[in-house]
């Protein structure tokens, strides 16, 4: 609660940052029940086809008649879930890996670095894509066999393995943060009073760590979002009639021709994208400035 606390008086007294956390809580809402109450169903097909943005459809509508206001909003949520899920696949395993192996330090320490780095040079993306198309059909039988017949199976290998695939960054700065904590006279005491290891992670790291997760958690989640979109773009991700962000922004370049310029179907989606990205990364700076030290001028 007190680092929850502490961005709220860092956003209060910044405009910038407050218009980006209340943007952000917007396109959140409008995601999970504005969508709902726009008019139109966002799979809705109908005989208006590419019309302009007007009262009847504030952004316009596609080629097959949609209104798209409602499909950028349905986008919003799929994006958005997404790379929520993603980042907390992302944050559990790249707290718990990074908090291991700084706890740990010596030869356990140097090895898992090493992992890391031979991670690191991997084309995520390009594993992303050869993963899902690998495991898309046993993937679908799974969930089938679970009962969940209306869950797309690429929207779950998208958040599972971009997840598995943003905890770096996250895992270094931990294992960096706890090589520093475990000096102080605090958890040093910890050991010479015989406390558990468990208890010494959970108890006095851990909550010592939330500021600086905090802040990397909301440069995870648009790069979560990035990945997805671009994904979805080059037709690997969300499949239709669902729609994201990236799916939106694609299905608006495959209609860019020198004759018709459908700009709508482009400037909405990506637009909001973008807004989006940009709060976002406007509040990991906030959260920065809370949370770190050096940056806000705290001793």
């Amino acid at each position: 609660m007190n680092v929850l606390r502490s961005f709220y008086l860092v956003v209060r007294r910044d405009p910038l940052l407050m218009t980006c956390a209340v943007f952000v809580l917007v396109v959140t809402t409008l995601a999970i029940w504005g969508v709902n109450h726009t008019g139109y169903d966002a799979n809705q097909i109908s005989n208006a086809s590419l019309q302009w943005p007007s009262r009847a459809h504030w952004f316009g509508t596609d080629l097959f008649g949609r209104d798209l206001l409602t499909r950028t909003l349905y986008g919003a949520r799929f994006s958005l879930l997404i790379a929520a899920a993603a980042t907390a696949i992302s944050l559990g395993v790249g707290v718990s890996y990074g908090m291991i192996s700084g706890y740990i330090g010596g030869r356990v320490d140097n090895l898992m670095m090493r992992v890391i780095e031979i991670l690191y040079a991997l084309p995520t993306l390009i594993l992303v894509i050869v993963l899902v198309a690998t495991l898309e059909d046993p993937a679908t039988r799974l969930l089938q066999s679970m009962g969940f017949r209306g869950v797309q199976p690429r929207v779950v290998l998208l958040f599972v393995f971009i997840g598995l695939t943003e905890w770096l960054t996250m895992a270094r700065i931990i294992r960096g943060q706890v090589l520093v904590l475990r000096q102080q006279v605090y958890v040093q005491s910890s050991f010479a009073l015989g406390q558990s290891h468990v208890k010494i992670l959970w108890r006095h790291l851990l909550p010592n760590l939330s500021g600086i997760i905090l802040v990397y958690l909301t440069l995870t989640i648009p790069a979560a979002m990035l990945d997805e979109s671009f994904l979805s773009f080059l037709g690997l991700g969300v499949q239709a009639p669902k729609a994201s962000w990236g799916t939106l922004v694609s299905e608006a370049a495959g209609l860019i021709n020198p004759i018709h310029s459908y700009w709508w179907m482009l400037l909405f989606p990506g637009a909001m994208m973008a807004l989006t990205l940009l709060a976002l990364n406007f509040l990991g700076d906030g959260l920065r400035d809370a949370f770190d030290p050096r940056s806000s001028g705290r001793q």
